[in-house]
């Protein structure tokens, strides 16, 4: 489940758009990966489309709930911590596992002292546990916090959870994508990939989700928001 990161493979990190950077890994994932194999995973896509959950999240202009979380390190965060420090770049993603999300989270991290210079900050939410957390910020040198939401609690009041399918399941065990150990939980649930900007005051500035995991927010669209708010 380690997935290269643009640190350890160039000696400058890799600031091209963010959607240049997942095309190439769907363009290797479809010279490599089976037929059979990539048409589970098409499948799950777009059954998820189908149920329409990124039409259903927390929306713009709505409140978010309060939490409070384990960091990387089994420090407890809570929403409140968070936006003391202002406006809070809020992404949740899958997990350390899924190379969407590794790029996603480099990406993000290349960002961060233009997200600092908006006067705002970064956080990330995975179910995880909080080692597969601090596996994650070690190895790709992340500088910001990953928060562990055991059992989806935090993603489903933001509308993001779902069980990942039969079919996608029975993948994932022979490919040793592990949830039920990566996550601690044996639900099987993961949140679709989504990115929040939130005002100090709970309200949520610019909100985006996918229930397509290999397509995520360009890191210069978050911070032009951050800049015309």
């Amino acid at each position: 489940m380690k997935w290269r990161s643009l640190e350890e493979s160039s000696s400058t990190n890799d600031l091209r758009p963010l959607r240049e950077i997942l095309a190439e890994r769907k363009e290797s994932i479809s010279k490599h990966v089976p037929a059979e194999t990539q048409a589970i995973h098409a499948r799950a896509i777009a059954e998820l489309k189908q149920k329409r959950l990124a039409a259903n999240i927390l929306p713009v202009g709505a409140k978010i709930p309060e939490f409070q979380l384990p960091d990387q390190n089994g420090n407890n965060i809570s929403s409140e911590d968070l936006l003391a420090k202002g406006r809070l770049v809020l992404c949740f993603i899958r997990g350390r596992w899924c190379p969407f999300c590794v790029a996603q989270m480099e990406a993000m991290n290349a960002i961060l002292p233009e997200i600092e210079k908006a006067d705002a900050s970064l956080a990330a939410i995975s179910p995880q546990t909080i080692k597969q957390s601090f596996f994650m910020h070690d190895q790709h040198k992340l500088r910001f916090l990953l928060l562990s939401d055991s059992g989806n609690n935090v993603a489903r009041q933001f509308g993001l959870t779902y069980r990942v399918s039969d079919e996608q399941q029975a993948l994932y065990k022979r490919t040793f994508v592990n949830l039920p150990f990566v996550n601690g939980d044996d639900s099987w649930e993961l949140p679709i990939p989504a990115t929040y900007v939130i005002d100090p005051n709970k309200t949520v500035l610019y909100a985006s989700a996918n229930e397509d995991y290999t397509e995520r927010p360009e890191p210069a669209e978050v911070v032009r928001v951050l800049d015309s708010c």
